[in-house]
């Protein structure tokens, strides 16, 4: 019998926290956006503390991995966590990991005294939404999501 655990990513795990973020790129067929780099990781996982980083393990092995960090609803008047990325090999799905994962997260959540806890999912990943919604969750129909990056971003800015 296996044994799952979770277990918070450590600063000398940046390069398996890459790892898992190009093969979740590769999943979500957006390889060429990464430009994450190990050292990038470091600065703003460890150093600025801007995210968290959770693994799942088999048996001791990282086996997947989830990136979140705190956003503010003001309409709650409080923190929620925000999940970036939530990623679990393919020869380990369909064993409850994603499920732990999202239920420790939620743990989480609660511990700090969270309002919420959400996150995007492609629209096109039919097993992810399937997934989550078994979970109870339910997506925002009546959002769109909007983002400046890149050249825009530093056009805005100046």
């Amino acid at each position: 019998m296996c044994t799952f655990t979770i277990r918070s990513a450590r600063e000398d795990d940046c390069g398996l926290i890459l790892c898992f973020i190009r093969e979740l790129a590769a999943y979500e067929k957006m390889s060429d956006e990464v430009v994450a780099t190990e050292e990038l990781l470091k600065e703003w996982l460890f150093v600025k503390q801007k995210a968290e980083v959770i693994f799942a393990c088999e048996d001791g092995k990282e086996i997947g991995f989830a990136l979140f960090f705190h956003n503010f609803s003001t309409f709650l008047g409080r923190a929620g966590i925000y999940l970036e990325d939530l990623y679990i090999m393919p020869e380990y799905r369909g064993k409850g990991y994603g499920k732990a994962m999202i239920r420790k997260l939620a743990q989480i959540a609660e511990e700090r005294g969270c309002g919420r806890l959400e996150w995007w999912c492609l629209n096109w990943n039919q097993p992810s939404i399937d997934f989550y919604l078994s979970l109870g969750a339910v997506p925002m129909k009546d959002w769109t999501v909007y983002r400046i990056t890149g050249d825009t971003l530093k056009k805005l800015a100046e």
